[in-house]
């Protein structure tokens, strides 16, 4: 699959390791195994993950600076977004529905105090803002217990 940065609808529809490849293209980042490592572990947890999540699952190996410089890039090319929970961590989830022009990540995020799982909710947000401001980002995260903590 050939992407380009003017085919939104390409680039939203490549797979993400794809998505990594084209963005190191682009902006000069090497494609490394580390972030390979943390890729996968994103993808197979079906859930946000914190950085020290993040570090318990690969156990040496890839240094905890090594992380934080991952998830920021991964951040600021829009492959993950951040989400700060009630506990005050920073939580990362794969962006799904964005592209390389247009990331939304203005939708609620559910946090159980359970099991600890932090998660992207689909629901869209419907409020209005005060005349004259102007919403640049959204971060909501409701705390609760999750299907399987309720009972």
């Amino acid at each position: 699959m050939q992407l380009c940065c003017n085919n939104t609808k390409t680039f939203a529809n490549a797979t993400m390791l794809q998505q990594i490849f084209y963005l190191c293209l682009v902006q000069k980042r090497r494609n490394t195994p580390a972030k390979n490592s943390v890729l996968a572990l994103l993808k197979s947890s079906g859930s946000a993950m914190s950085q020290d999540m993040i570090e318990e699952k690969i156990k040496g190996e890839v240094d905890r600076v090594t992380i934080y410089r991952i998830l920021n890039s991964f951040c600021e090319d829009g492959i993950t977004h951040r989400i700060v929970a009630e506990d005050g961590k920073n939580y990362y989830a794969l962006c799904t529905e964005c592209s390389d022009k247009s990331h939304n990540h203005d939708h609620f995020h559910f946090s159980c105090l359970g099991c600890g799982k932090v998660e992207c909710l689909k629901e869209p947000i419907a409020f209005k803002l005060p005349r004259g401001y102007k919403l640049e980002g959204i971060n909501c995260v409701i705390t609760g217990y999750c299907s399987k903590c309720k009972g």
